[in-house]
């Protein structure tokens, strides 16, 4: 009989990558979400995967999609304490967990965090930066602390295995904000020159999609209580992400290094410059072949992240109607400036 799986926020883009990999292995697949975004490819639908339509606010509904139980549910929008409430109270039923939450939890040793880093600056982490690293305070402030309050109430309080994901910078097909689009709508724009802040050299570690789900899946095949980071195994420059870019959309402009070390960067502002990139993937617990990328492998899911991008972009104008939340991830003054 097979393993049964809920996935909760299952039409996102973690959680299309998480159920093709399941479905691969053979898992029978319940995809929740409510009703607001486009239903998982016919290919996912095709192959067995089971649609449940939900509101998680709504008392009871988490464990209506459960029915009699399943042995793992992945969470990929838990967000609060609250909903680390709701994953406790449908336990009982559920073998395993594995929730979704972010490296943005760490602060260097002076305080200083991704969320306030346009404020107070860029924090300094150490090299390699490890699960150990002290993380904010949980709370209600911030995306971080909030994200820190939902990973110590479950850690605290789940008597199931919990595995808990610090994904970074996230990309992969279905992205409502792809990082490539900065790079994307100049190339289309036809743009001769581009410029890249820090010399294109600084690297904003990311977590693709394809990693975060191999990982979720042998997180399940080997259950236990654990906070692991998520991330590719080396990041790519800004640079490097350009040039593969480029290559593909037969860019014939240059790119035009700027060197200047100030923060924020003025010039050639992209969503991945940044001083630092020091992280660590989660420690091995038998990851597959899949989550360890070269780099080569790395740059093909750049190129196929930035043909989505193009496909979605060719004859319509750049609005939030295409990518709703890129404007979040980009400095305002330079998300389509010529800087």
């Amino acid at each position: 009989m097979p393993q049964r799986a809920l996935i909760i926020g299952g039409t996102g883009q973690i959680g299309r990558a998480v159920t093709d990999q399941l479905l691969g292995k053979g898992w029978d697949v319940t995809v929740s979400h409510r009703g607001h975004r486009a239903l998982p490819s016919d290919d996912l639908i095709a192959r067995g995967a089971r649609l449940a339509v939900l509101d998680r606010e709504q008392p009871g509904a988490l464990a209506g999609a459960l029915g009699s139980g399943a042995d793992a549910v992945i969470d990929t929008i838990a967000y609060a304490a609250d909903h680390a409430n709701q994953l406790l109270e449908i336990e009982p039923g559920v073998g395993s967990f594995v929730v979704i939450s972010s490296s943005s939890v760490y602060r260097d040793p002076t305080g200083r965090t991704l969320d306030k880093a346009r404020k107070g600056g860029f924090p300094d982490f150490p090299s390699p930066l490890k699960e150990t690293q002290p993380t904010v305070d949980p709370g209600p402030e911030t995306y971080s602390t909030r994200k820190i309050a939902l990973e110590r109430q479950l850690l605290d309080h789940a008597r199931q295995p919990v595995t808990v994901l610090r994904p970074c910078a996230i990309h992969g097909p279905h992205s409502v904000h792809p990082r490539e689009w900065w790079l994307v709508k100049r190339m289309l724009d036809g743009r001769s020159a581009i410029p890249l802040a820090y010399r294109g050299e600084s690297r904003f570690h990311t977590s693709a999609t394809v990693n975060i789900a191999a990982l979720a899946c042998t997180g399940l095949q080997n259950p236990g209580t654990r906070i692991l980071n998520a991330a590719v195994p080396a990041a790519m420059t800004v640079a490097e992400i350009a040039a593969a870019i480029a290559t593909h959309l037969d860019f014939r402009g240059e790119f035009l290094p700027v060197n200047d070390n100030s923060y924020p960067p003025t010039i050639g502002a992209s969503p991945s410059c940044t001083f630092h990139s020091r992280y660590r993937r989660g420690r091995r617990i038998g990851l597959s072949a899949r989550f360890n990328l070269s780099r080569g492998e790395q740059g093909n899911l750049r190129l196929a992240d930035a043909y989505g991008a193009v496909e979605l972009a060719r004859g319509i104008s750049w609005s939030r109607q295409i990518f709703p939340m890129s404007s979040s991830i980009m400095l305002p003054k330079t998300r389509f400036s010529n800087a």
